[in-house]
């Protein structure tokens, strides 16, 4: 590997036997590094702001501090490791000590993955990547093939969703730090299943963040709703956006993550000449050129803009894919979400089927809830720069008392909209535990030590909801019960009723995968229809040799069709009303009027002539 793809400006590094000590401090003039046991490693300028060393003083599992110009000692802002949480010492730690075991394994064609998305605290009792890897056999008995990990760089305290995250570089200690997810990742690899890390680069949470004692990252020409933009186009910024690259390529490099998943790439603010998504791009795809393995980078993106997919050289900025919150919207409206807020935007059922079409809802047309014509067309984007769900952390934690679809709707309804999300030409996305109907909420929980920002939190999430569910008062984010509540009843599967939506759900990817005009990801080949007054929806999706028509009745009523679409010989293969398609390989005849259950989605399959 190119030692500009090997070579750390950042942090402690022990890749190569030698230890090397990297910091950047621009406005500093001296820099030391403080060992615990009382040695102290003077820092000489390497230009640019960075300072280095290379030292024997610091090995393996050292803990160390920075000194500014004789200041307090800190925590290093790219420290690998932080076992005493966000204040105290950081410890360097040799990331190439793992024996990788995952020699044979290539990272899946972006179209063929099927996302579980988890939260490593609450997914399991323990809360640790190690309970993670315990757990894996049920997902590979689901039938997924890619976790996506919310973020796991080190937060205030044990418990958090992820995006409070202050040290980069660090694993979160109370998850079992960086050795156990390389032990997590190994095991995925092993049994087939590619990792997605959710990370963050558009903010960094408000306690621990030693970051602008160190340099300008940050800047006051943009604002995000998290406090203030990292500083990516402002004076200084080379080192700002080195240390983006940097850490971009450890997790690919020395944590053998297949992909990344960038957390509202719309609040990263760039105007210079080459934004920081392209630079991430181009980095990535010589990394991969070295590794020979193909790596992904996937946008959170809130602003339905194709050139945030659209390759470098053609002008955009090269994401792989990004998520599409509109298909969501589009279909928890069609289900029966009352349309407040940004839900005020979509219409049932036909704002779906444009996003079965199209991706984007709007996509150059007046946004009444922006109040501004909004989006561009995403005509030539393929369907595997897509991902979609029905509920993901946000859509779930986001509400006050952190419903799941379990609470909030029939399990017909449930069920409709796992097939639509399952039948759709994009990747689809899971939210842990719904593949079992999970009961237990998912709510927003942090455990900040700074007992004002504690409260200024607590604050915050009443005031948010204080329109809402009457007199009851928001959960504390800082109860320990809060986070506990949170956490996946796995017993729920030794219950029927759990375990025959976790039949259904294995059965509809088995389906997917089982059909070509299902599982290749093809836009060209799509019809939608619709029928408002019947709350009826068909989807047809094709091949040159089979089409499959994907019925959704979304009314209470049972509704008849007589379809000139299905020709005989055609077969119904799937019915969401009806547990026996949930087994192995039971097909019926397609009658010649089709009865649709209400709160129903059924699948037909045909030879295309």
């Amino acid at each position: 590997m190119s030692r500009s793809l090997n070579f750390n400006a950042f942090g402690v590094d022990i890749h190569t036997g030698q230890t090397t000590i990297g910091v950047w401090a621009p406005s500093s003039k001296e820099v030391r590094v403080h060992v615990e046991n009382g040695d102290v490693i003077d820092l000489k300028e390497a230009g640019f702001g960075f300072w280095s060393a290379n030292t024997e003083k610091i090995k393996d599992g050292t803990l160390y501090k920075v000194a500014l110009d004789q200041e307090s000692a800190l925590p290093d802002p790219a420290s690998r490791f932080q076992p005493q949480g966000v204040h105290g010492y950081s410890q360097a730690i040799d990331l190439s000590k793992h024996n990788w075991s995952d020699q044979q394994w290539h990272n899946l064609a972006l179209e063929d993955y099927l996302i579980y998305e988890l939260h490593v605290g609450t997914f399991t009792s323990d809360g640790t990547f190690d309970g993670v890897v315990g757990k894996l056999d049920h997902l590979i008995e689901l039938g997924v093939n890619a976790i996506e990990i919310m973020p796991v760089a080190q937060f205030p305290g044990e418990r958090n969703w992820g995006y409070d995250g202050v040290f980069p570089f660090a694993v979160q200690a109370s998850y079992g730090g960086p050795r156990a997810l390389q032990r997590l990742v190994d095991a995925c690899h092993r049994k087939g299943i590619a990792v997605i890390l959710d990370v963050v680069y558009n903010h960094v949470g408000p306690e621990g963040n030693y970051l602008e004692s160190y340099g300008p990252f940050f800047t006051d020409k943009y604002h995000t709703p998290w406090g203030k933009a990292i500083n990516v186009d402002d004076a200084y910024c080379d080192g700002v956006r080195q240390f983006i690259l940097e850490n971009m390529r450890m997790w690919f490099r020395d944590f053998h993550i297949d992909a990344l998943r960038l957390d509202a790439v719309h609040a990263i603010k760039d105007y210079g000449a080459k934004h920081i998504l392209a630079a991430m791009r181009e980095q990535l795809d010589e990394l991969s050129a070295v590794s020979g393995k193909p790596y992904y980078l996937i946008g959170e993106c809130d602003l339905n803009d194709v050139r945030y997919i659209t390759p470098v050289n053609e002008g955009g900025y090269g994401l792989h894919a990004q998520w599409i919150d509109e298909f969501h919207h589009a279909l928890r409206v069609t289900v029966g979400e009352p349309r407040n807020g940004y839900y005020a935007d979509f219409e049932p059922l036909i704002h779906l089927a444009k996003s079965f079409r199209d991706g984007y809802v709007y996509d150059g047309t007046y946004s009444p809830h922006r109040k501004k014509t909004f989006g561009n067309k995403a005509s030539e984007a393929s369907g595997s720069q897509f991902v979609v769900f029905s509920q993901n952390h946000d859509q779930i934690g986001n509400r006050m008392l952190g419903e799941r679809s379990s609470a909030l709707y029939s399990e017909g309804l449930q069920k409709v909209m796992a097939t639509a999300v399952l039948a759709s030409p994009y990747i689809p996305m899971l939210f842990m535990g719904e593949e079992y109907g999970e009961k237990k909420p998912f709510l927003y929980f942090v455990s900040h030590t700074d007992e004002e920002l504690a409260e200024a939190v607590r604050k915050g999430r009443r005031a948010e909801f204080k329109d809402f569910h009457g007199e009851e008062d928001a959960p504390d984010p800082m109860a320990v019960a809060t986070y506990e509540q949170s956490k996946l009843n796995w017993s729920a599967l030794d219950e029927s009723n759990h375990r025959e939506i976790f039949t259904f759900y294995k059965r509809l990817i088995q389906l997917r995968k089982k059909y070509e005009a299902w599982h290749r990801l093809d836009r060209k080949h799509i019809n939608v229809e619709v029928c408002s007054d019947s709350g009826v929806l068909l989807l047809n999706r094709w091949t040159d040799r089979e089409s499959l028509f994907f019925y959704f009745n979304f009314s209470d009523k049972i509704q008849e069709r007589k379809d000139h679409f299905l020709q005989y010989p055609s077969a119904k293969i799937f019915d969401t009303s009806d547990s026996r398609f949930f087994q192995n390989d039971f097909v019926i005849p397609s009658p010649p009027i089709l009865h649709l259950a209400p709160q129903s989605a059924s699948i037909y399959y045909q030879t295309s002539k």
